[in-house]
């Protein structure tokens, strides 16, 4: 894979003048083809006697990438449309391409698919004057968590915070909560308003609704002043319909397509084929903008089976074999590129969507890291009654047959999965035990009077091998419902409802969350332990609890939990005798336990135990 040459793509921006290119295979001006830029300023837009002005663009060809079209406009030196016009004054520009055909005539509102920032809707942007973002001195110190370390918090920005300022505002409570790394949903330009962001149009720069390209670098400094990474929501299997090159090739009728077309599985929007050369360095370049302008720590690649042709195919296992070694090539580059360098390891995030095959893509690729529906499915199993499944969930929550380490062409990488009860394509956990009615299904919530119900299963995932995830506000206990498919999915806004903190059952979650990740973050054995299941129907299954144990160096623990209505009494068998201290409440400690002789716990319904004890050696 190749980087584009972004300093010759876009609109770039320099003392007034502006430089536009782009790169259009296949549309020749041999053939007939003349292509403009329409430029109006931001305050003018909307404005109904001042129009955008044109500038027509020359055609040459690239000997990478065929039809290239360029232009050079200067501000300063262009008369405003009519005198009240605000062209010429500093701030944002909003732009798109029209191309005019012989055979189809004009073709109109045409993105940018190099813009680095970005207008309403299909308009792209760049400001006069724009000021480089500068950096904190604390991001030359700034190091991007060892994989093992991470708690994962997943959220989307509009509602979350409401804007970035707002998300902002709430990092010192995400870093008090214990949180370490972000997960940020979709960031690129999409056409909606309100929208999940699956469906691109633009790839290098933040989406209007969002803000500019300075505000989306001033988060990732504050998260990383924080103590929190950042990796964000990349979606390069598939576009939306106005993605430029979908949109343009289809307005001029062409059968073939120089960047989209059918490639691995099409499951959502229109496919971007990999077998383009251009289509692999295109996403190739987005990764490298987005590590090198924003300083991310790392990508979730949204929905890897749209293109995921095998571990030597040329769509995601090349994509993040590149990317890695892009990364471990910038070792002496010094700057910003050392967060990625710790000692040996290279702690570059790259976590894939691959619910198809979560095991394969750790083994087979550069992948670190992977969702998995795995533990989310048998768990909701087991709220809906099935004992038969906590078998199921006690294997997943130990991730069985999940790589830990693999060694790829000499480079090893440490491989986990990430836990989950929650997240953006799920309805809350406690929606169920129970659902609230409401006049429309769309606006049914979860009973969050059983909240308690949830308990064991967030012991679970905190205290199980994997990376722990939490999806915005589930730590006070948030409750909407989520439909399964249709618009309602993603065409409504779901506001994190902060006053949630403040009730009985928001403080009641969140004790619990928080101390939950403090016992992760001070015993080691549960980031990187050996973790044993005890399987056994008959003596924990039928009662509605699962036991297993986590165990490294000189420190052993077992997590009980009960998923039933009653308080249980269960027999164990402690392999290491000592004194145990219950990690949860601390009024549970088993003093003086033998080794291997049976020993009876009690624990309480809807709810778990934790029991710790430390090996003299």
């Amino acid at each position: 894979m190749k980087l584009l040459p972004l300093d010759k793509l876009g609109a770039r921006e320099a003392n007034g003048i502006v430089d536009f290119g782009i790169f259009l295979p296949w549309v020749s001006k041999n053939d007939g083809n003349r292509l403009w830029v329409k430029v109006i300023h931001e305050k003018d837009q909307f404005l109904q006697d001042i129009q955008p002005l044109q500038f027509e663009l020359e055609h040459s060809i690239d000997p990478e990438y065929g039809d290239y079209w360029s232009t050079r406009i200067n501000i300063n030196n262009q008369a405003k449309p009519i005198s009240k016009s605000a062209w010429g004054e500093p701030g944002r520009y909003v732009y798109r391409y029209f191309l005019q055909n012989p055979n189809k005539g004009e073709i109109d509102w045409i993105i940018d698919p190099f813009a680095r920032e970005f207008g309403v809707g299909k308009l792209s942007a760049f400001t006069l004057g724009y000021q480089p973002y500068e950096w904190s001195q604390q991001e030359n110190a700034w190091k991007t968590p060892n994989l093992k370390d991470i708690v994962l918090y997943e959220l989307m920005i509009d509602e979350f915070g409401g804007n970035i300022d707002g998300t902002i505002e709430k990092f010192s409570y995400l870093a008090d909560l214990g949180v370490n790394c972000l997960e940020i949903m979709p960031l690129s330009n999409v056409a909606l308003t309100v929208d999940w962001g699956f469906l691109p149009l633009g790839y290098f720069g933040v989406d209007e609704r969002f803000g500019k390209r300075r505000d989306l670098q001033k988060l990732i400094d504050a998260a990383h002043q924080h103590n929190i990474a950042v990796i964000v929501d990349a979606v390069y299997g598939h576009t939306g319909d106005d993605f430029p090159y979908s949109y343009v090739y289809k307005k001029l009728g062409y059968r073939d397509n120089p960047f989209m077309g059918t490639f691995a599985k099409d499951y959502f929007g229109e496919s971007t084929d990999y077998n383009r050369k251009f289509t692999q360095d295109f996403f190739y370049t987005v990764n490298y903008h987005w590590l090198d302008v924003y300083h991310v720590d790392g990508f979730r690649y949204d929905c890897v089976p749209n293109y995921w042709d095998g571990s030597t195919g040329v769509g995601y296992a090349n994509l993040v074999f590149n990317t890695y070694k892009t990364v471990k090539e910038k070792r002496e580059a010094g700057e910003y590129w050392q967060r990625f360098f710790n000692n040996d390891t290279i702690n570059l995030i790259q976590c894939a969507e691959q619910l198809e095959g979560p095991k394969e893509i750790l083994e087979q690729t550069y992948t670190n890291s992977t969702w998995q529906n795995e533990t989310l499915g048998a768990a909701k199993s087991v709220a809906y009654g099935n004992r038969g499944d906590l078998a199921n969930l006690g294997f997943k929550l130990g991730l069985d047959g999940y790589p830990t380490e693999i060694t790829n062409n000499g480079d090893k990488i440490a491989k986990t999965a990430l836990q989950y009860i929650e997240n953006h394509d799920h309805s809350r956990f406690v929606c169920n035990f129970g659902a609230i009615a409401r006049d429309n299904d769309l606006l049914q919530e979860g009973n969050r009077g059983l909240w308690y119900k949830v308990q064991p299963y967030l012991i679970s995932i905190f205290t199980a091998k994997g990376i722990p995830m939490l999806w915005q506000g589930q730590e006070f206990g948030e409750n909407y419902y989520l439909p399964e498919q249709g618009f309602g999915r993603v065409m409504l806004l779901r506001p994190v409802r902060w006053d949630y903190f403040y009730d009985a059952i928001g403080n009641s979650v969140i004790a619990l969350v928080r101390k939950l990740i403090k016992l992760r973050k001070q015993r080691s054995l549960f980031t990187e332990g050996n973790h044993f299941f005890y399987n056994n129907y008959e003596r924990y299954h039928s009662k509605n609890v699962l036991l297993f144990s986590r165990q490294h160096a000189n420190q052993f623990s077992l997590v009980a939990l009960n998923f039933g209505e009653t308080d249980q009494s269960v027999p164990f068998w402690f392999p290491i005798a000592g004194d145990y201290q219950e990690e949860l409440h601390g009024e549970n400690n088993l003093i003086g336990v033998p080794s291997y002789s049976e020993y009876w716990l009690n624990i309480p319904k809807n709810y778990g135990r934790i029991w710790t004890v430390t090996i003299n050696t």
